[in-house]
């Protein structure tokens, strides 16, 4: 075997495996610092912030007593409070507890009121929530939203190029049809998407011009889902299909329309390729659709055969400037998609309405990261936020050793008051720990067979 052969494979694991450990030491030590600074808040000390498990790399103590630590396995953190009698916080040290005075006790976090201790847990997922919705504004004020009426930024390069069109031009009307604002454009795209040639009215510098142009949604990849099969197959950012089977492709409706009367079977490509010096290449390949459930901002979902392309229009719309506020609301839009999003693939998945195969281990995780960290820092940063939304809502789920079990058991404390037993404690941790390990082998058992 020649060993040269797998460097190039053994770097792709190190690549993927780096990304995702940034992904999850980004996300784990917000997490981790929003237990530890609402605690601090609430008078509860912490002594122990560690971001990793097992031997510990570096460390050191500040002012208040904690000691801050980098652990050499990067999966996961913890904050230990003054009288836990493990990282879990599941219970106190009665031995620590005991030689604490009165005082002393109500900085520890079985001491401290149930107000602080329910705030302290909650924390965690909170910032998780507005780490995401901090990601999603940034992503929105450094990209921008289009402008109301359809006015061409840049135009993208195709095999029969994009026609008399010009930057700068504001569309006015396809066909005849007015186009007041994208939404319009993208439907009379789709009633014409037999033809890949259409008549353009544009505003060209106060002048009315009507212009020959390509179809609006021409069949050109604008994204590539990770573990797609178009993925597989070799597809990337910037191709056209030329044709399916044979059967010319004008538009991205058209190549949807071929993949879906295709099912799972095998579908030829032509793929043409734009150079960076222009003009392109054209290659053929071969892929076959997946089956796959997509979630709708309506709710529930809808279940579809894709090979994991994304289209557009034949060019990319001038933006306008978005303001602090306006990205931050939509930000926070954005946070309660994905929970509801993952609320309904949880409900459908239980009901049988979806495959299991949503539910994805820490390599399909690991997989993801390292395909959005190659599309770029905007795609890698979006990822980071969805999935730290989905790391701040599984840990609210009512399972004992997840926060959202703590919760539970300080509201049990609130409604009866008194906690409960710590018999009734360790058998219902024992069994959330034995939940939570059976959701992980079942999302590792998806990474394999799915």
């Amino acid at each position: 075997m020649d060993i040269a052969s797998l460097l190039p494979s053994f770097g792709n694991l190190l690549y993927t495996v780096g990304a995702f450990v940034v992904a999850l030491s980004i996300i784990v030590a917000v997490h981790e610092y929003g237990h530890y600074i609402v605690g601090r808040w609430s008078g509860i000390r912490a002594e122990v912030f560690s971001l990793g498990f097992g031997p510990v790399l570096f460390s050191r103590k500040d002012r208040h007593g904690t000691r801050w630590q980098v652990a050499a396995l990067p999966f996961g953190g913890y904050v230990k409070f003054l009288g836990d009698a493990n990282a879990a916080s599941a219970g106190p040290d009665d031995a620590a507890m005991a030689r604490l005075s009165a005082e002393e006790r109500r900085h520890t976090m079985h001491g401290a009121p149930l107000w602080a201790r329910a705030a302290t847990v909650a924390a965690g997922p909170v910032f998780n929530f507005v780490l995401s919705a901090l990601i999603f504004a940034t992503v929105f004020m450094t990209v921008g939203f289009a402008t109301d009426t359809p006015t061409v930024g840049r135009l993208l390069p195709l095999p029969g190029g994009t026609g008399e069109l010009a930057a700068g031009d504001t569309i006015r009307a396809v066909e005849g049809r007015a186009v007041p604002d994208y939404t319009t454009l993208q439907e009379v795209g789709e009633d014409l998407a037999d033809r890949d040639r259409l008549a353009y009215s544009v505003t060209r510098d106060g002048a009315e011009l009507a212009l020959t142009g390509p179809a609006v949604s021409p069949p050109r990849i604008v994204s590539v889902a990770p573990e797609s099969a178009a993925a597989a197959a070799g597809l990337a950012k910037g191709d056209v299909i030329l044709s399916a089977e044979g059967r010319p492709v004008r538009s991205f409706r058209e190549l949807q329309g071929i993949v879906t009367e295709a099912g799972g079977e095998e579908i030829g490509l032509q793929v043409w390729r734009p150079s960076e010096t222009g003009g392109g290449s054209t290659f053929d390949t071969r892929l076959s659709a997946r089956r796959t459930d997509l979630p709708l901002r309506e709710g529930g979902f809808e279940t579809r055969w894709l090979i994991g392309v994304g289209g557009g229009m034949f060019f990319e719309p001038v933006t306008r400037t978005v303001g602090p506020g306006e990205a931050l609301v939509e930000g926070a839009r954005e946070v309660g998609f994905v929970i509801r999003s993952s609320l309904s693939a949880f409900r459908h998945m239980l009901t049988g309405a979806i495959s299991s195969c949503n539910l994805r281990g820490p390599i399909g995780i690991a997989e993801t990261s390292g395909a959005a960290a190659s599309a770029g820092l905007s795609d890698f940063f979006w990822f980071v936020a969805v999935l730290s939304t989905a790391v701040g809502l599984m840990n609210l789920l009512p399972i004992p050793v997840l926060d959202g079990g703590h919760l539970m058991f300080h509201a049990w404390e609130w409604a009866s008051g008194r906690p409960p037993s710590d018999r009734l404690t360790g058998v219902l941790m024992t069994m959330g720990l034995a939940i939570v390990l059976a959701l992980m082998l079942f999302g590792l058992t998806n990474d394999l067979r799915c």
